[in-house]
C-alpha cells in the first residue's frame, strides 16, 4: 500500500493495466481474426503477424533507448499511446492477410518505442529498492491479471458480439492509458554518459554481453520464448481443431495460462525476499522444460484431452511468471542508474530476439509439418537455453561481476554501490 500511495506511480500503473487489458483483448480477437481470413492456415498468419511484432522490438527498442533522453518522456509515451490506439480502431476492417500485417507492423513500432521507455521511467519513481522490488512484481501480477482477465472477458464478450468489436475495448484502453500517463509526473531521462546515438542502442547489448548473470538472462529468454510460443500461436488451432472447441473456448484456455502465472507471480514478492533471483529463474526454467515436454507428449500421442491442456498451459504460465518477475532487479542490480533505460532497452530487444526465432517455429512449421514436430523442436530449444543459462550464469557470481558496468563503480553513489553490491 506504500507502494501505491506513490501518486505519479498509482497512475502510471493505472495506466499500464488499462493499456494491457487492451493489449490481451488484441490477442484474443487477433488469433480469432487470423482464423477468420485463413482458417487451418491461421497458425502461419498469427506467427507471421507476430515474427513481423518481434523485427520491430527488436530493430526500434535499441533505437528508441538511444534518443529517448533527447525528447520529454510524458509527451513521447502519450503520442504512442495515440498512435496505438488509432491503428487497433482500424484492424477490424480489414479484408486481407497483408492488411494484418501492415497494421501490425505500425501498432507494434509505436509499442516497440513505448515499453523500454515506460519500464525506465518506474525506477525514477520508485527509487527505494524494497518498493522497487514490489513495484516489479505488480507489474508482473498486472501482466498476469490482463493474461488471465481479458480472455475470460474476451469469452463474455463473444458470446454476445462478433470478435471484431474486441479491438474497441483496446484502442479506447489506449487513450485512457495517455490520459492517465498525461496526468502523472514523468521525469525526463537523465543524459546517458554515450554522446552518439549508436553507442547508447550498443551500450545496453554490450553489458549483456560481459556480465555473467545477463547472459545467463539472455538463455532464459529462449527458454520463455519457446514455451510461449506454443500458447500464443498454436492455442487457437489446437483448440478449435484439434480439441473442437469454439471461440470462448479459445479464450478460457489461454486464461488457463494466466492462471498459472498470476498464482506464481502473487507469491514471488515473499519469495524474491529470502530466495535469490537465480534460484527462481532457473527453477522457471525446468519447470517450462517439463511443460513443453508435456506439450509435445499430448500432441505425439494422438490423447490431447482438455484436461491435460489446461494443466500443461497453467504449467507454463506459471514458468514463465518465474523468470519474468525477478528479470527486472536482476537488471538494476547489473548497471549504474544512468544506464538503466539501455539496459532494460537491451532486455526488451533481446527476449524479443528470442520470440522471433520462436514464432515462426510455432506458426510456420505448425502449419506445414504439424504441430509435434514444432512443439518437440520448441521443447529442444527450450531445453538447451535452460542448460546454457546454468553455464552461462555462474552459481556463486560473485561481486567482480558488478565492476563489469557501462557506468565505472566509482562514479555510482553510494546507494546505488551498495545495490549494486548485492547479487541477484
Amino acid at each position: 500500500m506504500r507502494l501505491f500511495a506513490l501518486r505519479d506511480y498509482r497512475r502510471l500503473f493505472s495506466a499500464q493495466v488499462i493499456a494491457l487489458f487492451g493489449t490481451g483483448l488484441t490477442t484474443v480477437a487477433l488469433g480469432l481474426l487470423a482464423y477468420d481470413l485463413a482458417g487451418p492456415h491461421a497458425g502461419m498468419v498469427l506467427g507471421t503477424a507476430l515474427t513481423i511484432k518481434m523485427v520491430m522490438y527488436v530493430v526500434i527498442a535499441p533505437l528508441a533507448a538511444a534518443y529517448v533522453d533527447r525528447l520529454p518522456r510524458r509527451t513521447l509515451l502519450v503520442l504512442l499511446d495515440v498512435v496505438r490506439g488509432a491503428v487497433v480502431l482500424v484492424l477490424p476492417l480489414v479484408t486481407e492477410v497483408w492488411h494484418v500485417y501492415v497494421l501490425i507492423g505500425l501498432l507494434q513500432t509505436a509499442s516497440a518505442a513505448f515499453t523500454p521507455t515506460f519500464q525506465a521511467v518506474i525506477p525514477d519513481i520508485v527509487t527505494d529498492e524494497s518498493a522497487y522490488t514490489r513495484a516489479l512484481s505488480a507489474s508482473q501480477v498486472a501482466s498476469t491479471m490482463e493474461s488471465l482477465l481479458s480472455p475470460v472477458l474476451a469469452a463474455v464478450a463473444l458470446t454476445f458480439m462478433s470478435f471484431d468489436r474486441l479491438f474497441l475495448g483496446t484502442s479506447a484502453g489506449f487513450l485512457v492509458s495517455g490520459l492517465l500517463v498525461l496526468s502523472a509526473r514523468v521525469p525526463d531521462a537523465r543524459p546517458s554518459t554515450h554522446t552518439k546515438a549508436w553507442d547508447k542502442a550498443a551500450a545496453g547489448i554490450r553489458t549483456f554481453l560481459r556480465t555473467p548473470r545477463l547472459r545467463g538472462l539472455m538463455a532464459l529468454n529462449l527458454v520463455v520464448a519457446a514455451a510461449g510460443s506454443i500458447v500464443v500461436v498454436n492455442t487457437v488451432n489446437h483448440v478449435r481443431d484439434r480439441l473442437g472447441g469454439s471461440q470462448p473456448d479459445v479464450a478460457w484456455m489461454l486464461a488457463a495460462s494466466g492462471t498459472g502465472t498470476l498464482l506464481a507471480a502473487l507469491v514471488l514478492p515473499r519469495v524474491l525476499d529470502r530466495v535469490s533471483a537465480r534460484t527462481v529463474m532457473m527453477t522457471g526454467a525446468g519447470v517450462l522444460v517439463g511443460a513443453t515436454g508435456a506439450a509435445v507428449t499430448l500432441v505425439v500421442s494422438g490423447l490431447a484431452t482438455w484436461t491435460g491442456t489446461a494443466i500443461t498451459w497453467t504449467a507454463i504460465g506459471v514458468g514463465m511468471a518465474l523468470i519474468i518477475t525477478p528479470t527486472g532487479k536482476v537488471l538494476r542490480a547489473s548497471v549504474g542508474r544512468n544506464a538503466i533505460p539501455e539496459a532494460f532497452a537491451a532486455q526488451f530487444s533481446l527476449s524479443h530476439l528470442a520470440w522471433l526465432i520462436t514464432y515462426p517455429i510455432a506458426g510456420w512449421l505448425g502449419t506445414n509439418a504439424g504441430l509435434p514436430l514444432a512443439w518437440s523442436v520448441l521443447a529442444i530449444l527450450a531445453g538447451a537455453g535452460a542448460i546454457g543459462a546454468l553455464l552461462l550464469w555462474p552459481r556463486h557470481d560473485g561481486r567482480g561481476t558488478m565492476t563489469r558496468l557501462s557506468t565505472p563503480a566509482r562514479h555510482v553513489p553510494s546507494k546505488e554501490r551498495s545495490a549494486l553490491a548485492k547479487a541477484a
